[in-house]
Order: structure tokens, then C-alpha cells, then sequence
């Protein structure tokens, strides 16, 4: 059994401009370190007697966040995984909000040319968190262990989506930077225990 606290990356100056950065590699901004800090907490009150450790994907705007998170929990450095990659959003890379809008409609029900099918992005995001506590577990067998993963929106969405049956997220929420979010993983099943809600 692993306790899984999925974290998503820091504000970066695209979040702050709405516009899309899916495979795009977007560093954080100072609002995006200070929101690493804080999410440091959550995976930290849980912490317990359960050894812990940090994975991300190695993009600058989840790599940092999980070595700031890492840092402040006094963890080894993130392992990286590359599963845990953004959604590749395709011509809609670069973009903001209304121009997506304009060109494809609604956010949850376009058909992007080029973009990651969600099918695709939720048995990649899966795997990848399969491996990851494998891995994990490799190293703190036979007890309890817990593991922080920093990666990003749509790909945690899609986790909670798995985990929650397709109730949560609601559909027009978006998932705040930083936000964390909790689960649990045992044979090779995955409960969610806590949503932390998302912003409008």
C-alpha cells in the first residue's frame, strides 16, 4: 500500500497569461516557488513514521517545484519519470484561453488537431504512476510508504477522474497551482481520499 500525494506544478508567466503550455517547457515564477513551498505542506503533515520520497517529470515547471518540495521535506532529489509528461496539446500549444475557445469550444469537449487523445494521457499517466511506486516500494518494502508526485493538470485530472469513477473533477473546474491532492494505491488500484477542489 502507497499513500500518493499528487501535487500540480507552480504558476509559471503562461498560467498567469491563460495560455496553453501542455508539452511546452515553461520555467516557474516567483509566485510558482512560493506556491512550491506552501504545497511542501501537505505531503508533509502526512509524512509520519512512512518514508517518503518526491517524482516528478523532469520540465522545468515540475522539475523545480518537486526539487523546492523536495528540499523543504529534507527528501533525496525527485526521481524523474517521463510518463508524468504534460498532455501534449498540439495546435492549441501557445494559445490562450478565449482564442482556444473561439477555435474549438468548450475546454473538456474539443478535438484539438495534434492534441493527446484523454484515453491515451490517462493509461500513460497510470503506467507511470505504476512504475513510480514500484520503484518506491523496491526501496521501503515491507512497510508503509508514501510518495509526493509533482506533474501537471491534465494529467493529474485525469488520475482523479480514474480514481473518482468520472465525478471529480467537475467539468469547468481547473485544478489550481499547487493544489494537492491524495490517493492511495494498492494492488495496482488507486482510491482517492482527498480532492483539494479546483479554481473557476
Amino acid at each position: 500500500m502507497t499513500a500518493l500525494t499528487l501535487i500540480r506544478h507552480g504558476e509559471t508567466e503562461w498560467n498567469r497569461a491563460r495560455r496553453i503550455q501542455g508539452s511546452t517547457d515553461i520555467p516557474l515564477n516567483d509566485t510558482g516557488r512560493a506556491q512550491a513551498r506552501a504545497a511542501a505542506a501537505a505531503p508533509a503533515a502526512r509524512r509520519c513514521a512512512h518514508p517518503a520520497a518526491v517524482v516528478a517529470r523532469d520540465q522545468a515547471r515540475a522539475g523545480e517545484t518537486a526539487e523546492i518540495i523536495a528540499s523543504e521535506l529534507g527528501l533525496a532529489a525527485p526521481r524523474t519519470y517521463s510518463g508524468l509528461r504534460e498532455r501534449s496539446y498540439g495546435e492549441a500549444e501557445g494559445i490562450d484561453a478565449d482564442e482556444f475557445f473561439r477555435r474549438w469550444g468548450d475546454w473538456h469537449t474539443a478535438e484539438v488537431p495534434g492534441a493527446e487523445p484523454s484515453p491515451a494521457l490517462r493509461r500513460r499517466a497510470l503506467s507511470a504512476l505504476g512504475r513510480a511506486v514500484r520503484d518506491h516500494r523496491a526501496d521501503t518494502a515491507p512497510g508503509a510508504a508514501s510518495l509526493v508526485v509533482v506533474t501537471h493538470g491534465a494529467l493529474i485530472r485525469e488520475v482523479i477522474r480514474h480514481a473518482s469513477g468520472g465525478e471529480l473533477p467537475p467539468a469547468g473546474e481547473k485544478l489550481a497551482n499547487g493544489s494537492a491532492h491524495d490517493l492511495l494505491f494498492e494492488r495496482d488500484r488507486l482510491r482517492l481520499l482527498s480532492y483539494a477542489g479546483a479554481v473557476a
